[in-house]
């Protein structure tokens, strides 16, 4: 197979490059293998001027891996087109929620191992996407909090996380909640540090969903955490992305975390997230961890722990 140079420009960052003048709607097996190899550096690739549809971002997405879901609306306009921007509105809520730093699906049995996200219509002002480098944060840490963190596991749940911050949606008349993530499966647990599967590299995995250290007492396991999520990201290993329409990205989810930058949500928005499924080898959580058998969704503790 010819090895093919592609066009790559670094950002001012420890993480993540533009590809110009790639056509990812059409791309061939040799300038995939090349792309892939990219994104393994990079983490993250942003392309411009491409207005992906639905399908094409899905048939890209899937040369990554299967997909946990297909392109999937992340906007605050509804299909009557009306603009949610009201707070106790369950939408508002749920797109809130990503304000936080996270990695996608640490709280499902599998963690998602990247994603494609597309801008369709971008706000007059804000909107932006942030993302920050587990891998530099991990280098930067002290040689102390080096030690610490590898022997260290903690649950992550959409439970807590929604909770904490106060945007759990209205309950079903069945006790659930209509949020995609709020499941009454085990609540997954994670290592602090993972190694990242093809680069062997170790890298921070915390984030707001991250709750619950096994072993450590609640409000130290919050402490830790917080403080952890604060230093982690910090120049240079951020990023904030100001979207225009048209725009696609690729990203490392067992890499990176990402955040949305909050907005005037009374501006419509529209942007379309496909999730490429982790693989299950390298990232199912670890349920069979004995100290957190049975350790279930008891929606009470998770709201009250934070």
């Amino acid at each position: 197979m010819t090895a093919v140079t592609l066009d790559i420009e670094p950002l001012d960052a420890t993480f993540g490059a533009w590809g110009h003048d790639i056509e990812l709607r059409s791309i061939d097996d040799a300038t995939f293998a090349a792309l892939h190899e990219t994104w393994l550096e990079y983490a993250l690739l942003i392309f411009s001027g491409l207005f992906l549809t639905s399908d094409e971002q899905d048939a890209f997405a899937r040369r990554f891996g299967n997909l946990e879901f297909n392109a999937a609306p992340i906007s605050n306009v509804g299909k009557d087109g009306e603009v949610h921007h009201e707070s106790g509105d369950d939408l508002v809520k749920s797109l809130k929620g990503n304000w936080g730093w996270h990695h996608d699906s640490t709280y499902m049995p599998p963690q998602a191992k990247g994603a494609v996200f597309t801008a369709e219509l971008v706000p007059r002002d804000g909107a932006d996407t942030g993302w920050a480098d587990m891998r530099a944060a991990y280098e930067a840490l002290s040689e102390e909090d080096r030690d610490l963190v590898h022997t260290l596991e903690a649950h992550h749940s959409l439970y807590y996380s929604q909770g904490r911050a106060g945007l759990l949606p209205k309950q079903k008349d069945d006790g659930s909640y209509g949020m995609y993530g709020c499941h009454d499966m085990d609540v997954s647990v994670r290592p602090l540090v993972k190694v990242h599967p093809d680069t062997g590299r170790p890298n921070l995995l915390i984030g707001r969903h991250a709750h619950d250290i096994i072993g450590m007492d609640p409000d130290e396991s919050v402490a830790l955490l917080d403080r952890l999520n604060r230093e982690a990201c910090q120049p240079p290993r951020i990023y904030q992305h100001a979207w225009t329409a048209g725009e696609a990205v690729i990203w490392d989810n067992r890499r990176l975390m990402h955040q949305g930058v909050p907005f005037d949500m009374s501006q419509p928005r529209k942007m379309r997230h496909t999730c490429i499924a982790g693989d299950l080898a390298a990232e199912l959580a670890l349920n069979h961890t004995a100290e957190s058998a049975g350790f279930k969704h008891d929606r009470e503790h998770l709201l009250n722990s934070g």
